[in-house]
């Protein structure tokens, strides 16, 4: 089946519905999927945010001009992960325990509308990515996902969304701040602040690929590939090392292998984060060979 068939197929599906509420974050998967629904029916469509601690400032103003873009109507609703004691542990399992928070927000403003079905972005490459636990809340609670029932993968969600007009066409994945912390680590407000803050350091230098690590305290830095050279210029380190340690981070360091997803809990995608054994190391305790005693 065509791309464009698969599309048609989504728009058919959600064309017989009363209404739709579209989990959304402003990234190209719950974008197209806001786009199909605003086109399928109209004002019966909304797209609607979840606002907690890890969302970024700066991606609930991006999820807001998105839906302009699209034209649909933008609902937000708030939350905080953080009153869950198990999101806070940080185990495996953190991500169902968010998106089942989330999404359970989702429903409730959904009924508070009168609208009966609640659609999520995931796709038909998202199963297959890796250790997802936030796929199990989706299940569990019956989100539509429109993208996934119709087998439309990455590259033909960036090919509709191109299609559409829409900015995000080409925007790389965006996961939530706890992304950054690694498994075993406890997520804190505090924690949650710094990261943002940082990496908005390295926003306003003109970065697009990056994410800073927080290792209990010790700030990696990961800069795309492409733009790693630029992240190496002297002048980069001093400024960037002085705005990280006013921040709180004792220490500032550079990952020379560049920005990866899920770099802090090997095998798992970064947007469901886990591994069987928790990634976290204090580097200060290793004993390095020296030349002298």
């Amino acid at each position: 089946m065509t791309t464009q068939a698969k599309r048609e197929a989504v728009r058919a599906d959600l064309a017989d519905r009363d209404g739709a509420l579209v989990a959304f974050s402003g990234g190209v998967d719950s974008s197209v999927v806001a786009a199909l629904a605003h086109d399928a029916i109209g004002d019966d469509a909304v797209a609607c945010t979840a606002k907690s601690e890890t969302l970024p400032e700066a991606e609930l103003s991006e999820a807001k001009r998105v839906a302009d873009e699209i034209g649909i109507r933008h609902e937000v609703v708030e939350f905080s992960e953080l009153d869950s004691d198990a999101f806070v542990e940080n185990d495996e399992d953190r991500c169902y325990h968010c998106r089942t928070m989330r999404l359970g927000r989702m429903f409730e403003k959904a009924r508070e509308l009168g609208i009966g079905t609640v659609c999520d972005g995931t796709n038909a490459d998202d199963p297959g990515a890796g250790h997802r636990p936030g796929l199990r809340a989706v299940e569990e609670l019956d989100v539509v996902s429109p993208l996934l029932s119709h087998g439309i993968t990455k590259e033909e969600v960036r090919e509709i969304a191109d299609d559409y007009g829409l900015s995000v066409a080409d925007k790389p994945a965006m996961a939530c701040l706890s992304s950054r912390i690694p498994t075993g680590l406890s997520v804190t407000e505090e924690r949650l602040s710094r990261i943002e803050r940082a990496e908005a350091v390295l926003r306003e230098r003109g970065f697009s690929g990056f994410r800073v690590r927080d290792h209990d305290g010790l700030a990696r830095i990961e800069i795309d590939p492409e733009e790693l050279p630029e992240a190496l210029d002297q002048t980069f380190a001093e400024e960037v090392n002085a705005a990280l340690s006013e921040l709180g981070f004792d220490h500032v360091t550079l990952d020379l292998q560049g920005y990866r997803t899920g770099s802090v809990s090997p095998g798992g995608e970064e947007t469901d984060d886990s591994d069987d054994e928790p990634l976290v190391e204090n580097v200060f305790d290793v004993q390095y060979p020296t030349d002298g005693p």
